[in-house]
């Protein structure tokens, strides 16, 4: 909302943005990373979807009405600019001290997700900087709400922070890229769902670094995995602005922790003649390539036993589908965008193949299975603030297939899954157990998108001489 109030005020038009009570410290930080820190705004008092109408109808008379009429009668107010926070320079030292001393300094002033750091010293860093033949000064974006920048510099200062190692790099870069694309919507990494951005990793990278792509894929305790998985919550807080501080931009209301990077088994892809999820995502067989996706919700662990493809996907239809999906699907249906990730144990992925099935079928299946009422998913997104929503609407609107709406009954049933194209499939995990999961998306908020992992000229030389001497 208050995006949009600024496209107004900057052509000189006052606005006055609706901000419920909850909400007003996350617009303050929104608004200064807008440079309009004085944009009017009306608090309504409280949390509206759990107020009764006559309530609802009380305060907006009463309250929240004539601070509107207030604000649309001022001028738009420039007021002073603020004065600038001076933030730490490249090659700044902002303090020396224990380690334990440092820690403290930078958990104090929220540099920190609660875990010690490695302190950035600009030994370490520029070690990092080692595995770029980037410019350290080098702008890749601008990351709102705070509206900083991230440069090469500061993406080795998070990634010696967060525990990597320095040939971690050149997958860093192309994590920040991604999360820097308009399409990805960093700036909503703070909404109250509490989403957490998962990180996929395909190709060579895997083995040669030491990603782990089998039993205990998503346990913290590889370095590799977790350390990436961290870096990218680091960099999210510290770039981007989003702390859940009282002065932070983080809404997540409940909120998850950071997700490991997901490494992608590429052996077991090419034993059972599939193509990994890298090929899915537009890029060749062998290409390094990372993937980067909101992930709102996660199924129950899933077991099928059995040597036939389509029993296996009644157990997956159900459990990732029907019960893991389907409360999300209705928002998805919203914003006519949504995707979902289904991690397929390297056993399970087996049967598929041997059966003659592919992933085509694996998404076929469960778009033309898996489906729920309509008035279902009014219902659940009636709840989530979408007072408005209609799937007959939507698909007069052209945002929803019409499948969508082949009869007027509201409780026809519809696909949870809009587009079975839109169903990302990988490979991971223990080869020894018939087990799944299902990773669901938040709608248009941290869109699947990925990049191709460059690497310097001497990368060969660099990694040699970059692993531990036994």
């Amino acid at each position: 909302m208050l995006r949009a109030s600024a496209a107004v005020e900057r052509v000189g038009v006052p606005t006055v943005s609706i901000i419920s009570s909850g909400f007003l410290k996350q617009a303050a930080v929104v608004a200064r990373g807008l440079g309009l820190p004085e944009m009017a705004i009306a608090e309504f008092p409280g949390v509206p979807m759990t107020q009764s109408k006559e309530e609802l109808r009380r305060q907006v008379v009463e309250l929240l009405l004539p601070r509107v009429i207030e604000g649309l009668s001022k001028p738009i107010q420039r007021g002073e600019p603020e004065r600038e926070v001076l933030l730490p320079q490249p090659e700044e030292a902002v303090m020396s001290g224990t380690l334990d001393e440092i820690n403290d300094y930078f958990h104090e002033r929220d540099w920190s997700d609660g875990l010690p750091i490695v302190p950035p010293t600009q030994e370490r860093v520029h070690r990092f900087l080692q595995f770029t033949e980037r410019d350290p000064r080098e702008v890749i974006g601008v990351c709102p709400p705070a509206n900083r920048e991230a440069t090469v510099w500061n993406v080795a200062v998070n990634g010696v922070m967060a525990g990597c190692r320095p040939e971690y790099m050149p997958i860093l870069l192309a994590i920040v890229e991604i999360i820097c694309t308009p399409e990805y919507k960093i700036e909503d990494a703070g909404s109250t769902p509490g989403w957490e951005s998962l990180i996929t990793l395909s190709g060579p990278l895997v083995k040669a670094l030491g990603f782990n792509a089998g039993q205990g894929v998503m346990r913290t305790g590889k370095q590799a995995n977790t350390s990436v998985g961290r870096f990218l919550r680091l960099f999210i807080r510290n770039v981007a602005g989003f702390t859940h501080a009282p002065e932070g931009a983080d809404k997540g209301s409940i909120g998850q922790s950071f997700l490991v990077a997901m490494a992608e088994n590429e052996d077991a892809v090419a034993d059972i003649g599939w193509q990994p999820y890298s090929v899915d995502r537009g890029f060749k067989a062998g290409d390094n390539v990372v993937t980067v996706q909101s992930v709102v919700a996660i199924s129950a662990p899933t077991y099928s036993g059995t040597e036939s493809a389509e029993e296996h996907m009644k157990i997956i239809a159900d459990v990732i589908g029907e019960r893991a999906c389907g409360y999300w699907t209705a928002i998805g249906m919203v914003y006519a965008n949504w995707h979902p990730l289904i991690v397929l144990g390297p056993s399970i992925a087996k049967v598929f193949a041997k059966d003659g099935w592919n992933k085509d079928d694996i998404r076929r299946y469960l778009y033309e299975h898996v489906k729920m009422p309509a008035s279902r998913a009014e219902h659940y997104a009636w709840h989530c603030g979408q007072t408005g929503f209609r799937v007959t609407e939507a698909v007069k609107l052209g945002l929803l297939p019409h499948a969508y709406h082949e009869s007027d009954d509201p409780d026809r049933l519809i696909p949870v899954f809009q587009r079975p194209e839109w169903i990302g499939i990988v490979i991971a995990g223990d080869w020894g157990r018939n087990q799944s999961k299902g990773y669901v998306c938040n709608h248009v908020q941290g869109v699947p998108t990925s990049r191709k992992i460059v690497l310097p000229g001497n990368w060969d030389a660099l990694l040699a001489a970059s692993r531990p001497k036994s």
